[in-house]
């Protein structure tokens, strides 16, 4: 064998080698194959409002896969995520017929996520209980209340100054939301990439009993997690109930599915220990540029769940197909 053919070890590699070689770099060479495709789909594409539009399709559930992203590197996972949002939801919409203005809004969804959020984590790390049965179980307990509450009606009557939230504009076609997509992206990247409690997720996440008899607080951090993931539930809610304008018991029904996909796609190993912010960046951007360019094409709601389906299990597979075709 000549010294061409023999294989470098990855720690032996410079860090453009590694870089160009990571799951990020792929899905940010996808992210440009889709935007070139859906520029060549559809003449409507390139139209900077439409762009902005296009935004809409990933931001919100963005907000909560920055969250669940550190939910399963540390090993855990939140189902209930799109049943919190309909539960906050609804709260704000009881509160808007009582009269209550924007702050009391921001407020009560924030404080409903925040509440959800310390259930879940009460149940996993205070009883011990799996957290993808305690959060299958909430997912349907949350919506449930909100069906009991709502039935077949839907709450209105929101503030003008409500709006702005999910419809305002920070410059030109630049929206709140995109702003806030970016800031809270910005935040949860230092917090998992450059602090200690970045780096005990990761411990946690690859040896939850190593972690513990290092000293760190494993119950305690999940908790906190959990708290995050719901805290971002509620923040989902008020942009999504803003930019409706309206709230029914079916609002983001099945996002649970999207967000995880997005967190997974990101190259966020679902059996946790491993995964990174960039990762789901740029993941948000690919799922809503597929999902923006469908709907311009007049694709049906099902193909498109059926496609999140299809992704979900490929991104799952992919990684495992990728690492052995490596070591081959």
């Amino acid at each position: 064998m000549t010294t061409t053919d023999r294989h470098i070890p990855d720690r032996l590699q410079s860090p453009l080698q590694t870089r160009l070689k990571s799951w990020e770099t792929l899905l940010l060479v996808v992210a440009v194959a889709i935007f070139i495709a859906n520029s060549f789909a559809s003449p409507y594409f390139l139209n900077a409002w439409n762009l902005s539009d296009a935004t809409f399709n990933f931001t919100e559930k963005a907000m909560i896969a920055f969250a669940m992203a550190l939910l399963i590197i540390s090993g855990e996972i939140d189902l209930s995520v799109a049943s919190i949002i309909a539960l906050a939801s609804t709260a704000m919409g009881a509160a808007v017929q009582y009269g209550a203005g924007t702050p009391e809004l921001i407020a009560i969804g924030l404080g409903v996520g925040l509440l959800c959020g310390a259930f879940n984590g009460a149940l996993v790390t205070g009883m011990g209980l799996p957290s993808i049965v305690v959060t299958i179980g909430t997912m349907s307990l949350f919506r449930g209340i909100s069906y009991i509450v709502l039935g077949d009606q839907a709450y209105g009557g929101y503030p003008s100054d409500f709006a702005w939230f999910g419809r305002g504009y920070v410059w030109w076609v630049i929206s709140f939301e995109l702003v806030l997509f970016a800031v809270l992206a910005v935040i949860y990247a230092v917090i998992l990439h450059k602090t200690n409690f970045g780096r005990a997720i990761y411990a946690i996440g690859n040896n939850p009993t190593g972690a513990l008899f290092s000293g760190i607080r494993v119950a305690r951090i999940k908790f906190i997690l959990f708290l995050l993931t719901g805290l971002m539930s509620g923040v989902a809610a008020i942009c999504l109930t803003s930019r409706l304008g309206s709230t029914r018991p079916s609002i983001a029904f099945g996002w649970e599915l999207e967000i995880v996909t997005m967190v997974v796609l990101g190259g966020v190993s679902i059996l946790g220990g491993s995964g990174s912010i960039p990762g789901v960046v740029i993941a948000a951007f690919v799922m809503g540029l597929v999902t923006f360019g469908l709907g311009l094409l007049n694709v049906p709601g099902i193909v498109m769940s059926i496609f999140i389906g299809l992704l979900l299990i490929g991104v799952i597979a992919l990684p495992r197909l990728w690492s052995r075709m490596r070591r081959a």
